[in-house]
């Protein structure tokens, strides 16, 4: 994957400040002066502790929230409402538990005034090519963890965004099974032409150190209360990157260092 540097970042923060109220009245200072930008053609990892703010980035990055100041952009223009570009994959699987594989994969679909073939195809597709194509008409509580989770990646998948954005998406899987998913989505986004996926970035939040470093071409490190960038740093390692390599002990060190000085 390559990034052209004339070309916007497909969604960006500029100089951005979140405050929420509390249930108290008091006013609780979430993220302060961020400035974030996810290019065409990179996988961004945003990576800290819990409570350190960054489901609150990617929040405003997607336009499910807005900043109490600063400035959102899609593409180098004001974003205003949701960023269509974009679908979200969230920790909990967020399945509706009366509906279908096939009808949640659809839920993606409801902005979208298709035709209904044209609609059920692109379901299809996305089923496929998640590897559930014997499960259209299995319902949530009929899967197994792993395979929940592979239907919330088809809902995000299914719209063709240019820009799919993960919210701590492995946490709550079992190691193999979130080692698999993790091969898997770098491989449709290294291969988005071949699969037809439409994917140019992810954008992905985690608390995983090694997850970061095996995934991203980026790396940017947030410090807590309030959030506020830290570390920023490329990722040189060819893939497949290989976990027990001295390269990638060397950057997970670093990073875990760098966290824990903070």
């Amino acid at each position: 994957m390559t990034i052209a540097p004339t070309t916007p970042p497909i969604a960006e923060l500029c100089a951005v400040h979140k405050t929420f109220n509390t249930a108290g009245g008091h006013a609780l200072k979430v993220l302060e002066e961020i400035d974030v930008a996810v290019h065409e053609g990179e996988l961004l990892a945003l990576l800290g502790q819990s409570g350190s703010g960054k489901s609150t980035i990617l929040r405003c990055l997607t336009g499910l929230i807005e900043p109490t100041s600063g400035r959102v952009l899609a593409r180098g223009q004001p974003l205003h409402g949701v960023n269509t570009d974009a679908s979200v994959v969230f920790q909990t699987f967020a399945l509706y538990p009366w509906l279908t594989v096939a009808q949640n994969v659809a839920v993606g679909l409801m902005a979208h005034e298709l035709p209904r073939a044209e609609r059920d195809a692109a379901v299809d597709r996305a089923i496929e090519l998640i590897g559930l194509g014997n499960y259209h008409h299995a319902f949530p509580r009929e899967l197994s963890g792993g395979m929940r989770q592979r239907v919330g990646i088809a809902r995000a998948l299914v719209s063709q965004p240019r820009l799919l954005c993960l919210d701590e998406a492995f946490s709550a899987l079992d190691v193999l099974t979130a080692e698999n998913l993790r091969q898997e989505l770098i491989h449709l986004w290294r291969n988005a032409k071949e699969t037809g996926t439409g994917l140019s970035s992810i954008f992905m939040v985690t608390h995983n150190i090694e997850e970061a470093v095996e995934m991203a071409t980026r790396i940017v490190v947030l410090f807590p209360r309030p959030g506020r960038l830290g570390l920023v740093l490329d990722n040189p390692l060819p893939y497949p990157r290989e976990p027990k390599s001295e390269e990638f002990q060397k950057l997970v060190s670093l990073i875990h260092e760098c966290i824990t000085t903070t």
